[in-house]
């Protein structure tokens, strides 16, 4: 697979949105759960094709949506400041290059413990990790 510097930008922007404040091994765990996901092994993937198209597949990762306060930023009608995404870019790479194992066991799913409530798919699906506030998963019915 081809990797484009927008599929590095997006998984970037994504990682800001999404975990910024988990530091580089919240980082790498998010990408490594959108990576399990660009390489799940199908030709056409349910969960859409490469980084961006996996980042940016409507409502699963809420930061894209466009009612999420996020959004603004990763759309670009905001500015992310410099230093934070250049920690996200640093994440996504190494993630994108392979130069760091994924810690997540495999997941392909992972909810923030500042949730309310743990969403109902985790009732069925195998817990891998814990870190920082977030919970991942894999085998998810």
């Amino acid at each position: 697979m081809t990797i484009t510097e927008k599929d590095r930008d997006v998984l970037a922007r994504t990682l800001w949105g999404e975990a910024r404040g988990e530091g580089l091994a919240g980082m790498v765990a998010v990408a490594w759960t959108i990576r399990n996901r660009v390489n799940d092994g199908k030709d056409k993937s349910w969960w859409g094709e490469g980084y961006a198209g996996v980042c940016q597949k409507p409502y699963q990762f809420s930061c894209w949506n466009r009612n999420d306060a996020n959004y603004q930023f990763l759309s670009g009608a905001r500015a992310i400041p410099f230093r934070e995404l250049a920690q996200c870019r640093i994440a996504a790479d190494q993630v994108i290059d392979g130069k760091v194992p994924d810690p997540t066991g495999g997941a392909t799913h992972y909810y923030a413990t500042t949730m309310p409530k743990a969403p109902d798919w985790t009732a069925k699906a195998k817990r891998t990790l814990k870190l920082g506030n977030h919970v991942f998963f894999r085998d998810v019915p």
